[in-house]
């Protein structure tokens, strides 16, 4: 007899698990104890526990991959800034631009 290898995952479960995800996945996470690829979850590298959302490194990744930012007015793919200087984090606002442009 062999193994059982299940039913598979009906498609309006495997959507709804899909859309629970946070779409900062869809890019690597940057983050450099972590280094998720793109589609998979973000993890504490010293204990491999599965993180309940992304780095916020990849966050920040992903907000200036997908949208422009309304706070310093750049365009999509370019970092935010002040005063001329480059931000380590996007400003909040551009987060919420870019989950909008993902919804």
């Amino acid at each position: 007899m062999g193994h059982h290898q299940g039913a598979p995952m009906p498609t309006t479960l495997r959507h709804q698990l899909r859309a629970r995800a946070h779409p900062a996945r869809s890019v690597p996470c940057p983050n450099e104890h972590c280094h998720a690829r793109a589609h998979q979850s973000c993890v504490v590298r010293v204990n491999g526990r599965v993180l309940p959302k992304p780095h916020a490194s990849r966050i920040n990744v992903w907000a200036i991959t997908v949208a422009p930012c309304p706070e310093c007015v750049v365009l999509q793919g370019t970092p935010c800034h002040k005063d001329g200087q480059a931000l380590p984090d996007v400003h909040p606002r551009r987060i919420q631009e870019a989950k909008e442009t993902c919804a």
